[in-house]
């Protein structure tokens, strides 16, 4: 009997191997109307709260902050120091330290959705013509705890398991927090958002963002916003997320000890429109890469997303209920584009 053999499948592309190159792949082009601007930086900077201060001293500005950005900077959070500054270090030695036939190890399922692993491309279509974001990424399932299997994670650096699993516990009780503050800011009752959205559905993406030989064509993560309820995110000091206020991009300057928040598609339509997600992206750049860590709290799949009714006693619905998974489905296959898929939402 004849013996079959198996053609060999591609090793899919990272795009830390296109870093040395003179130009980038066309795939990676953006086209005009959403490259980088060359023109001057905004000097407008995002909102900073100070979490060390009492609900009530802090609520008018959590509110202004939601309205007018849908992101903010927190101080005085309450997660250690010393962890922000260990996941950083652990995420840029796996993607500097390691060879990419060993990151390849834990690579993710790349015909799916969010699949668990290291991986370069986020979305999925079968349309040959979607521009790739020059990223590479490790993406954890942290919570609920049946989702964790942290045998998938790395295992190097030797600390790298250990310092996720800390890192996962901390931002889910930030978050658990935050939900509570803004919740009151609008007069809602501390637990009307995390009621809302249910069980946190935790996602921890570690983004590597290689130096690229031409900035002005591509980014390093296209414009969006997060399609789920919040997002905590740290970055390295190098810079390039940019969050979009009004018709201008503002950078988010990076603060070593501080930590973004953004709104996401959920929390917005919980809030029926009175609350913002923050649209987003990242810019590359020729000379240093950049690290980022985004902690994402989502639904469940099966959840139904409504806005609050609460708020809907002095004002008629923005937004239809939503079953979260078919949100979900339809931000992968159809591509973000801003908030194409929020605005289809609105009644």
């Amino acid at each position: 009997m004849a013996v079959t053999e198996e053609t060999p499948q591609p090793q899919p592309i990272r795009v830390e191997t296109l870093a040395n190159s003179n130009l980038i792949p066309p795939q990676y082009i953006q086209p005009p109307h959403t490259r980088p601007s060359a023109a001057a930086p905004t000097t407008a900077t995002i909102p900073l709260i100070d979490l060390s201060l009492s609900s009530a001293a802090i609520s008018a500005d959590i509110s202004a902050a939601c309205r007018d950005w849908g992101a903010f900077h927190v101080v005085n959070h309450g997660v250690p120091i010393h962890l922000l500054d260990e996941i950083r270090t652990v995420g840029s030695s796996f993607f500097n330290d390691l060879d990419v036939s060993e990151k390849l190890k834990y690579g993710c399922d790349g015909s799916g959705a969010a699949s668990e692993g290291y991986g370069s491309r986020m979305l999925v279509s079968d349309n040959d013509d979607v521009v790739l974001d020059w990223r590479d990424y490790f993406d954890h399932h942290t919570f609920p705890l049946s989702r964790r299997n942290s045998h998938r994670w790395p295992h190097y650096p030797t600390n790298y398991r250990k310092v996720v699993e800390e890192y996962s516990e901390q931002m889910k009780t930030l978050a658990q927090k935050l939900l509570s503050l803004i919740s009151e800011s609008l007069g809602l009752h501390s637990s009307c958002i995390e009621n809302a959205v249910g069980e946190f559905y935790q996602n921890i993406t570690i983004s590597y963002y290689p130096t690229c030989p031409q900035p002005e064509l591509t980014l390093g993560l296209q414009s969006h916003s997060d399609f789920g309820a919040i997002t905590l995110l740290i970055q390295d000091d190098v810079g390039g997320l940019e969050v979009l206020k009004g018709d201008e991009w503002v950078t988010v300057q990076p603060l070593s000890h501080a930590i973004l928040v953004i709104l996401a598609d959920q929390t917005e339509v919980i809030t029926n429109g009175e609350y913002k997600s923050a649209i987003h992206r990242a810019v590359t750049n020729a000379n240093r890469a950049r690290l980022s860590v985004a902690t994402f709290h989502d639904p469940d799949k099966t959840r139904k997303i409504a806005p609050a009714p609460a708020l809907l006693e002095k004002s008629a619905p923005k937004y239809r209920e939503v079953l979260y998974g078919e949100f979900v489905k339809s931000w992968y296959t159809k591509g973000p584009e801003g908030k194409r898929n929020l605005d289809a939402l609105l009644l």
